[in-house]
């Protein structure tokens, strides 16, 4: 084919755009934007193509970022290469982004690519000893507004890596449920179905909404906590609430979906005649195998009083894994003291307090060392000491003296039993 010419890129042009990437995959080295990218910034920002007729033998397409402008995608049939098409490409390319005030046109492309030619003859400089970074942004901007609409957020990285101690409970989670859905491909190439909805259990302030966050920092996805007692007030009832809540949570690509005290919806179905919250229940139970299906998905539900939960709720196929987080032990009440003692304490023995700490939850430690401090502070600022120092062993030894413990004996020794009876790992 002869006789080329240079236009701009019409809808209709997608067709040849698509068997120029399919050449440029199977020739040269992998492209360092997208075909999803690619054809985004042919609808919105600026593409030309090459035509032999209308018939597309080659495409320039860029887009600009305040006076930065990129070459996205660069192509020219292989039977027509060295024949001046790809400069013009380039060329016209620059003609229609240089309103926009460029004042510096890049491209970055894969170290194996060899047809660098056109950018040369078009006046670009090959830099050297240049390092390209990228990360993908795990939320898209078009599902913000729903995010927001659902009260639900994008977490931080690095709150799992934050959670103090409790090291045999993040090793199971990590196994069972991040990996799984972090490496779904390999995944499946050895037959693992990735979880889809999980029970946390154990007693109050063991740390269940902590780890419930950080899994979802972990993998990165967005974090929707469903209140019942908000969705209570909906005119449409809590069922109908509920129900409306999981049909827009079906619009993100990713999410954990958390519920705590899921005991006040799924409570056991008794009593004639039947309870307020038996429909609620009765609706939860069918959501959740419609919510199974969606990949990207992740239902964690977290309860103090697993033995309240409704029989039908727990069974299998509907809950992968129903994992207890108890109390932490020596090495984790060591690592949740390290995090709260400050740098300015003197002499702090951190195994005296975690030898008096036994039984202690993690929001029971927290509490006892914010307490030490606080009585620290006071006593520096009040003694009228001219270097004031501390905090100091006696304060925490006070601090945990002074504090009530969330679980009794009683309440451990059941949950014990639960992880007998109904803990699935």
């Amino acid at each position: 084919m002869t006789g080329w010419r240079i236009r701009d890129y019409h809808s209709e042009d997608v067709d040849g755009i698509l068997r120029l990437w399919e050449q440029v995959n199977t020739a040269d080295a992998e492209p360092v934007y997208n075909l999803a990218e690619v054809l985004a910034s042919c609808a919105k920002d600026h593409a030309v193509v090459a035509v032999v007729g209308e018939h597309v033998v080659g495409a320039a397409i860029g887009r600009t970022a305040h006076a930065q402008g990129w070459v996205v995608f660069l192509a020219t049939a292989s039977d027509l290469r060295g024949q001046g098409i790809g400069s013009s490409l380039l060329a016209a390319l620059e003609a229609r982004m240089a309103p926009q005030g460029i004042s510096k046109l890049s491209a970055l492309m894969p170290a194996e690519e060899t047809r660098v030619g056109a950018f040369l003859h078009q006046g670009f400089v090959l830099k050297q000893d240049l390092h390209y970074f990228e990360r993908h942004i795990p939320v898209q901007r078009e599902e913000l507004k729903i995010l927001a609409e659902l009260g639900g957020r994008v977490l931080p990285r690095g709150l799992w890596d934050a959670v103090g101690g409790m090291n045999a409970e993040k090793a199971l989670l990590e196994r069972r449920v991040v990996m799984p859905l972090a490496q779904s491909e390999l995944a499946d190439r050895f037959g693992v179905v990735p979880p889809r909805a999980i029970v946390l259990f154990g007693p109050p302030g063991t740390g269940k909404t902590t780890f419930a966050k950080a899994i979802a920092s972990r993998l990165e996805w967005s974090f929707v906590e469903v209140f019942p007692s908000r969705l209570a007030a909906s005119p449409d009832g809590l069922a109908g609430a509920l129900r409306q809540t999981f049909t827009a949570i079906s619009e993100l690509e990713h999410a954990v979906v958390f519920i705590d005290e899921v005991e006040e919806i799924a409570s056991h179905r008794q009593g004639e005649p039947p309870s307020p919250t038996q429909g609620v229940t009765n609706e939860l139970l069918k959501i959740i195998p419609a919510f199974r299906e969606q990949p990207g998905r992740l239902l964690i539900c977290a309860t103090n009083f697993i033995r309240a939960l409704d029989a039908a709720f727990l069974r299998h196929g509907r809950f992968d894994y129903v994992i207890p987080i108890g109390l932490p032990d020596e090495e984790a009440r060591s690592a949740i003291w390290e995090r709260y003692i400050p740098a300015a304490a003197v002499d702090i023995d951190v195994q005296t307090l975690v030898s008096m700490t036994e039984g202690f939850s993690p929001a029971d430690i927290e509490y006892a060392a914010r307490k030490a401090s606080q009585a620290a502070l006071e006593n520096a600022v009040y003694s009228g000491a001219e270097s004031p120092e501390g905090p100091f062993l006696e304060d925490y030894v006070g601090a945990i003296s002074a504090t009530r413990t969330t679980v009794s004996a009683e309440v451990a020794a059941e949950f014990w039993e639960d992880i007998e009876t109904v803990g699935r790992l």
